[in-house]
């Protein structure tokens, strides 16, 4: 069972981080928050992601307009938005205030995706050291958190990352090369990657960043 954690900072959050810890809320409106220790941790290897061809055309397409850091409180606003086949949030007033903190410290990020500027898909997680931990995406237009997915794994591979922490595995992010790994694994590349010395490209280069992105899709860079 998780274990009730008491009232926490956000410095208390980064340490929990970077011991293998994260909080969840059972509902968004309960006043309390537990501390998760998954015995199996999902994974996304930055080096082994899937990207499928049909994705990569509506990458490259240009259809949503592609952004970092701009939109913390739209972002995690739509996370904690109800969607078909999540009716409850985990998302409550404490993770909105911590996050939020974390935001303006420069260990949380965000990559948003725009349709004819709304905001209309994206996702938001920690960064501490070389390790990315993903908290949670959301997508009002098809595709749209692929498409932010696929732009926060580019960045990560660009700035030096050696680990995408996704928590929990799903189908969705099993497409994409999300597999599991057990805690005492999880935990010895974790505290290998916090010392990593790593940089969030929030603006890449723009060439960068769409040869990085071709070379994800095992494309040879033009």
């Amino acid at each position: 069972m998780p274990r009730r954690a008491p009232a926490i900072t956000a410095a208390m959050l980064l340490n929990a981080y970077s011991i293998g810890l994260f909080p969840m809320a059972e509902t968004r409106d309960s006043d309390r928050l537990y501390w998760m220790d998954p015995e199996q941790r999902g994974i996304l290897p930055l080096d082994g992601f899937h990207l499928p061809r049909r994705l990569l055309r509506t990458v490259r397409s240009g259809v949503f307009e592609v952004s970092c850091d701009r939109d913390f409180p739209g972002v995690i606003a739509g996370c904690a938005t109800p969607a078909p086949g999540r009716t409850e949030t985990w998302i409550n007033d404490q993770i909105l205030r911590l996050y939020g903190e974390l935001f303006e410290l420069g260990h949380v990020h965000t990559v948003e995706c725009r349709y004819a500027g709304e905001l209309v898909g994206g996702l938001y997680g920690v960064m501490l050291g070389g390790a990315f931990f993903g908290e949670s995406m959301f997508s009002f237009v098809t595709d749209a958190s692929k498409v932010a997915l696929v732009h926060l794994v580019a960045r990560l591979r660009i700035g030096g990352f050696t680990l995408l922490d996704t928590q929990y595995i799903t189908d969705h992010l099993a497409r994409f090369g999300t597999r599991e790994i057990p805690r005492n694994a999880y935990k010895a590349w974790l505290a290998e990657a916090v010392e990593t010395p790593a940089q969030w490209l929030a603006a890449p280069d723009a060439v960068v960043l769409a040869d990085e992105i071709l070379a994800m899709a095992g494309k040879t860079p033009m």
